[in-house]
Order: structure tokens, then sequence, then C-alpha cells
């Protein structure tokens, strides 16, 4: 499976797809699944500002917890930034990764300071879907153990 093409979605709460991409999976280590992918054009991203064409990014996801972390590295190859998607664990079928974003995001630099995104955008669709209470202490959790790993410079954090 390693070198394989994978389609991976990041789907709103309500199941629908919101953004889809092809990686390539790079690695597989117990519940860990590492992609790396390309972007193929130039986005404008909210937090991140231009992401240029080239630009490649290293995914981690774990199949038992609730984030997966990017390290996005520019086209010639230069650190660019960490950024986190805390969400519910993935599932990985017949070379599909599916994962529900909960919306709150954390941004990182190479120096361990973060910047925790969206909160108000998951408050909102908390109340609209009515998230539960175990789902709410999951997320809580998520963005306790990144901010930990962050300040720690533990893996993929090490510094």
């Amino acid at each position: 499976m390693n070198g394989d093409t994978v389609k991976i979605n990041s789907r709103k709460f309500d199941g629908s797809i919101g953004k889809s991409w092809n990686c390539k999976l790079v690695e597989e280590n117990g519940t860990l699944l590492v992609f790396v992918g390309e972007f193929d054009r130039a986005i404008n991203h909210e937090h991140l500002g231009l992401i240029k064409r080239g630009t490649i990014s290293y995914e981690y996801y774990w199949l038992d917890r609730w984030y997966n972390v990017f390290r996005f590295h520019e086209p010639d190859g230069a650190f660019r930034n960490y950024y986190y998607n805390i969400n519910m664990p993935p599932t990985f079928e017949n070379g599909v990764l599916d994962y529900i974003d909960l919306d709150i995001d954390i941004l990182a630099a190479n120096d361990g300071t973060y910047s925790i995104l969206d909160s108000n955008e998951f408050e909102e669709n908390a109340l609209k879907h009515g998230f539960s209470d175990d789902l709410r202490l999951n997320v809580s959790a998520a963005v306790y153990e990144l901010t930990l790993m962050i300040k720690q410079g533990e893996f993929p954090f090490d510094r």
C-alpha cells in the first residue's frame, strides 16, 4: 500500500464532503498513517494566506485520535508551518481516508508559538447539530493534547 495514491475526504458533520484531495501513502505505523501531497494550484487560505502551487504537505492521521497534523513546506523545501485539524477519528478503507472536520484548527510555527482558530465556528455547529457532551470532551482533550505536544516539541513537532 505504501506509495499508493489515496483519496482524502474532509467531511462536514452532516457527512457531506467539504474538501477532497489526493496524496501518496508513505508510512503505516500502527494507527498512524503518513501521507505526502503537493498542491497542484495556488490557494488563498483564510488563516494561512497564499499557499503556492508546489507546496508540499506532509499529513499525519491517527485512526484512534481526534486530530490530524499537516506540516507544510514551500515548493523549495523550506519549512512553512504546521496546521492541525480537530476531527473525529478517521476511517481508511479501499484507498480512501475519510474524516469529519470539527472546525477547530491550530496554526503553529516552528518555534512552538501557536493560535487556536475557529472556536466560534465549532460552537455554532455544536448548537446547530447538537454535539454530545462526549464529543465536546473529546474535542477539548484533543486541543489540550496538541497544545502540550507543540509546547514540548513532541513528534511530529520535534523541531
